[in-house]
């Protein structure tokens, strides 16, 4: 059963991420959106203490609520969803390489997506192209066999960590004619030929996180970066040919699904931090003689941004429970969860801009900030249209 009451272990953590996030990434946060540079020193510090790294994860795992990395991903973006992103982003790679992987790949590859404390290093997970983004059935990018190996030839875009990663995990058709079926996904192991960075991407928000094209170019790999061997995507792709759907579900659209709880909860850590800075400004910005957290209109917002927020939350930490406890998404919960917390992420920014009224629009202020931050929560993993789609198909209105 789930329940609301937090164990100690989780009240502890949470408050271990929330002193993080305010000593070491809030104070930093304004730096890194002005100028859009990794935030490695901070990166390097989360792995220092462990937010960072397979002790993180492994951690994650052992919590059997499944309500733990919602808890600490709310509080990191609470300091900054940027700089978050830059701790996180190899967590969508891992959920690939676990999901796809053989354990001797898992268990091979999943130490280079990190590092060391010492020495930190990235992952990247690439899927989207300039002609596919929710469309998955849609990729150009090609994996050929040729001899021993796999040569991929192709453009992605939006990838985050891309071309800084250590370790890429990289989805490419095998089988044109059999759309999202006839993709399999490959490790690109450190420093091989012919994956290198293109243009690095100036965004309206979350520009302490490194998004940029991965251009592949007779990029040659080793026949057992194939994930999940040789013999399982022959399985695979046959299946496929003879339309048997229970064989040839898409890797790329199953770590989504699984990834957006975790999304989710990013959301919901910018919302949060958006409504506590307006209502504190509420509660001490005087007008007609009195705090204007006194006056209707300004309440009745601060009570629906709370409402919301919650709400959200909820949702967040129910796909999660599922998840941790082999539920499944019988009716998208997962997207039901990405879906409102970004589109509360948006509209809480929004009112908190309004709250502070010509404050709220000036970098003197932090959200203006939080606002261009919660824009993309409505965009990446699956657009709120996508996840209407995804809702609808699974509880029955939409063939």
């Amino acid at each position: 059963m789930i329940g609301f009451a937090l164990t100690e272990d989780q009240v502890a953590a949470q408050k271990w991420a929330r002193e993080f996030a305010e000593k070491e990434i809030r104070p930093v946060a304004p730096h890194y959106d002005e100028t859009e540079e990794f935030p490695w020193p901070v990166v390097s510090k989360a792995a220092d203490i462990g937010l960072y790294g397979m002790d993180f994860y492994r951690m994650i795992g052992e919590d059997e609520s499944g309500v733990l990395q919602p808890l600490l991903v709310e509080e990191l973006c609470w300091g900054c969803a940027g700089i978050s992103l830059a701790i996180f982003g190899s967590g969508l790679p891992l959920v690939a390489l676990m999901a796809s992987g053989t354990p001797e790949q898992v268990a091979r590859w999943t130490p280079e997506l990190f590092g060391t404390p010492a020495e930190p290093k990235v992952g990247a997970f690439a899927v989207t192209e300039p002609g596919a983004g929710s469309d998955v059935s849609s990729l150009r990018t090609r994996a050929v066999r040729d001899g021993d190996d796999w040569v991929l030839n192709g453009q992605k875009v939006f990838i985050t960590n891309g071309g800084i990663a250590n370790l890429h995990v990289v989805v490419a058709t095998v089988d044109p004619d059999l759309g999202h079926r006839g993709q399999a996904s490959f490790v690109i192991p450190p420093g091989t030929p012919g994956l290198r960075q293109g243009k690095k991407e100036k965004k309206l928000g979350i520009r302490a996180s490194h998004t940029a094209e991965v251009l592949l170019e007779d990029c040659r790999v080793p026949a057992d970066c194939l994930l999940g061997g040789e013999e399982r995507l022959k399985a695979k792709l046959e299946a496929a040919r003879n339309k048997d759907k229970r064989r040839t579900s898409s890797g790329a659209l199953a770590t989504f699904e699984a990834t957006r709880p975790v999304v989710g909860a990013q959301a919901v850590g910018i919302a949060r931090a958006a409504f506590e800075f307006a209502r504190d400004y509420a509660r001490e910005r005087v007008q007609f003689g009195k705090p204007i957290a006194a006056q209707q209109a300004i309440a009745f917002k601060l009570a629906d941004m709370a409402t919301e927020i919650d709400a959200a939350r909820l949702l967040v930490w129910r796909a999660s429970w599922m998840t941790r406890n082999g539920t499944g998404f019988a009716h998208a919960e997962g997207s039901m969860s990405k879906l409102k917390a970004g589109e509360v992420a948006v509209r809480v920014t929004d009112e908190a801009i309004q709250v502070l009224g010509g404050y709220g629009y000036i970098r003197d202020f932090p959200v203006e900030k939080w606002h261009r931050d919660a824009k993309i929560y409505s965009l990446f993993e699956g657009t709120s249209e996508i996840q209407r789609l995804v809702i609808s198909r699974a509880n029955g209105g939409m063939a």
